[in-house]
C-alpha cells in the first residue's frame, strides 16, 4: 500500500517518463536531420517544439518536486523490470516497473504530445 497521493505519484512518474520522451525525440531529431527526407522542415519543427512542451512539463514536475520533497531514484534494472525508489516527505517506497509498460507509456505520451501539438494549430 502506498502513502503517496496519487497526484504527486503521477508527478514523479513524470521524472521517470518525460527524460526518456526527449531521449527519444532527440535521437528521432538527428534521424531526421541525417536522413534523405525530401522536406526535412516540417518534421524537425514538429519535434522541436514537442521536445519544447516536454521540457516545459518536465520542469514543472521537477519544480514541484523539489518544493515538496520528493524524489525519484532508480535502484536496479533488469530485462524485464526496473525499480525506482520513491522518496516522499521521509518515507521511501520502492516501486517496480515492467519495463514493456513503460515503453507503451512514454509511446502514449508521445503520441499525446504529436497529437496535442496538431490539434492546436
Amino acid at each position: 500500500m502506498t502513502r503517496i497521493p496519487e497526484h504527486d505519484r503521477d508527478i514523479m512518474e513524470k521524472a521517470i517518463y518525460l527524460p526518456m520522451v526527449l531521449t527519444i525525440l532527440n535521437r528521432d531529431l538527428s534521424i531526421i536531420q541525417n536522413s534523405p527526407f525530401k522536406l526535412k522542415k516540417p518534421y524537425l519543427e514538429l519535434i522541436e517544439e514537442t521536445m519544447k512542451g516536454v521540457q516545459r512539463e518536465l520542469t514543472e514536475a521537477k519544480q514541484y518536486m523539489r518544493k515538496n520533497k520528493l524524489q525519484v531514484m532508480e535502484t536496479k534494472r533488469d530485462d524485464a523490470f526496473t525499480m525506482y525508489m520513491f522518496m516522499y516527505k521521509g518515507y521511501e517506497e520502492n516501486h517496480n516497473y515492467f519495463n514493456p509498460r513503460i515503453r507503451n507509456k512514454v509511446q502514449e505520451l508521445m503520441e499525446t504530445y504529436f497529437l496535442k501539438k496538431h490539434l492546436s494549430q
